[in-house]
């Protein structure tokens, strides 16, 4: 689990890469902010989260799928995620910050 990115991961970089092509200035990962967003636009009171399908439980998504091994420990992760989300989510709502949430099932062709 040590090895796992939690930033600069490939569709990150990809949203990171379209919005400065065009012309948009940003912040990454303000630890100030709830969540610890992935992109943070200021100017424009935007964050941008940008989730990995498995990791946060995406559903209906073929990137999703449940191990067979060790099932609960992963469901408890995988929810604990899903949850956390949900909160950082409401706490910048409440703070007047618009949310936008890229999935990486559509950052690939």
């Amino acid at each position: 689990m040590s090895r796992i990115k939690g930033r600069d991961t490939k569709p990150e970089l990809l949203v990171r890469r379209f919005l400065f092509a065009q012309g948009y200035r940003y912040r990454l990962h303000d630890k100030k902010l709830p969540g610890k967003p992935d992109i943070v636009s200021p100017k424009y009171k935007t964050v941008i989260f940008v989730h990995g399908c498995f990791w946060h439980g995406h559903t209906n998504c073929k990137y999703y799928v449940v191990p067979n091994t060790n099932t609960d420990w992963w469901l408890n992760k995988i929810n604990g995620n899903i949850a956390n989300d949900g909160k950082a989510v409401k706490a910048l709502k409440k703070g007047g910050w618009k949310i936008i949430t890229i999935w990486e099932c559509k950052t690939v062709p």
